[in-house]
């Protein structure tokens, strides 16, 4: 990446300081929480925790359904608030579901932490990435942004190295701990010096009734929802996006809500193995994002990109559900070096497609879009699961459920063969929202 590209970056350095901080803490819990919940959930099962996997698959049903409505929202929050007091309530959410685990580890507390972190979830999860997204945008111009994006998920991908480094070599009592700390000062860091993109000081103030307010306010989220929804039907490339985005995370969220479950059930993957398989595509991703993308995007395009992220997606299911041996599951993490550049693809064709104005609406949709596949995945995929690690399967192959997923990489792919990227016209933008 050129030195342009690197100054283009400078006006979001607090942003993205605040981001990492909050990013290693979310991840350096993921690989001892697996090891916590079946824990406290199934004492003295060494392999396998039904109980666990059908509460992740249930709290991932939750969030996606209450996503749907919820990703949008905050989208259009962002562009008529301010893109900073939304990233402060979602970023803070995170805090008290780890709480109540630093607190105690029992069965009670793991049921607590799961009502906790599906109300976290439902607030933050997607939001955060599409308002720093929205934010980006304000402050990059649209030849640059691919790269921008690519940065930003990139310095994701180097937090989840960096968390998981220190999952790794952090006793497991102070995990939770360390974690808290760094979420309340990624919180406080981004209150003190982010600066606000958002123009609101031709927003006059009213003093109205209460009632009449909230009806108000309920008319212009209806207008601006609807609106969204109007253009970005008839918007060719938003619309196929959206496609792709749905078949894309149906297949990734369901083989990531059961994974980690699968390999402690086939191979007897603990918190450590699970750490170094994250860490091998944290690395790589690393480097894909944030060196490669910018090189490469020039003469491929985002549409090239995301071919190249949808067939190794593709590669990474089915590695994974065909598994025959212990190092394979390291083999098939390391695809997460090219699909990790689905994120990055994605986010440049949404803002490229939206004028400036409206780039949080038009993420928010789209990740709403992702955010009904979420929700449908978990119910095929715990079951599913926890049917082929058990020993009631049908036939001898654990990974089953896993291959399943893959299938809808494939149709995603198809539809990404239609998909023609374009600038917003005038038929294209998202119009403002009506305010009355």
């Amino acid at each position: 990446m050129d030195m342009g590209n690197f100054r283009a970056l400078y006006p979001l350095v607090h942003l993205l300081v605040a981001l990492c901080v909050h990013w290693v803490a979310e991840e350096m819990t993921v690989s001892v929480l697996v090891d916590v919940t079946t824990g406290a959930l199934c004492p003295g099962e060494e392999t396998s925790c039904p109980e666990a996997i059908y509460l992740t698959g249930i709290q991932q049903t939750v969030v996606g359904i209450f996503k749907m409505v919820m990703l949008p929202l905050l989208g259009q929050l962002a562009d008529e608030y301010g893109r900073k007091p939304l990233l402060l309530i979602t970023m803070s959410t995170s805090i008290f579901p780890f709480a109540v685990l630093a607190l105690n580890a029992s069965r009670t507390s793991v049921y607590v932490y799961y009502v906790l972190r599906t109300i976290s979830f439902i607030i933050s999860q997607g939001s955060i990435f599409c308002i720093a997204i929205a934010y980006a945008a304000d402050l990059i111009e649209s030849s640059k942004r691919a790269g921008a994006f690519g940065c930003i998920t990139g310095l994701f991908s180097a937090s989840h190295v960096v968390g998981n480094f220190l999952s790794r070599f952090l006793p497991e009592e102070y995990i939770f701990v360390v974690s808290i700390i760094l979420l309340v000062c990624s919180t406080i860091y981004l209150k003190l010096f982010l600066v606000e993109t958002v123009d609101m000081t031709s927003r006059p103030s009213q003093r109205e009734p209460c009632f009449q307010m909230t009806w108000r306010i309920l008319q212009q989220r209806w207008t601006s929802m609807r609106d969204t929804v109007t253009v970005l039907t008839t918007s060719q490339t938003l619309k196929r996006i959206s496609f792709i985005s749905f078949f894309y995370e149906l297949g990734m969220s369901g083989i990531s809500s059961v994974l980690l479950y699968y390999l402690k059930s086939a191979f007897g993957f603990n918190k450590n193995q699970f750490s170094e398989i994250l860490m091998v595509v944290g690395i790589g991703s690393i480097f894909s994002q944030i060196i490669l993308l910018p090189l490469i995007n020039p003469f491929i395009g985002d549409r090239g990109v995301l071919f190249a992220a949808l067939i190794s997606s593709l590669a990474y299911g089915l590695l994974y559900g065909l598994a025959w041996a212990r190092w394979v599951p390291y083999l098939s993490a390391s695809f997460g070096v090219v699909y990790i550049l689905m994120k990055p693809a994605t986010y440049a064709i949404i803002s490229k497609a939206t004028v400036s104005d409206n780039q949080g609406k038009a993420q928010g949709f789209v990740a709403g879009v992702q955010s009904v596949a979420s929700f449908l995945s978990p119910l095929v995929m715990s079951p599913l699961t926890s049917l082929f690690i058990s020993d009631a399967a049908p036939f001898d192959c654990k990974g089953f459920s896993l291959i399943c997923a893959s299938v809808s990489m494939v149709i995603a792919l198809c539809h990404a063969c239609y998909l023609t990227p374009e600038e917003p016209g005038p038929e294209g933008s998202i119009e403002a929202p009506l305010l009355s």
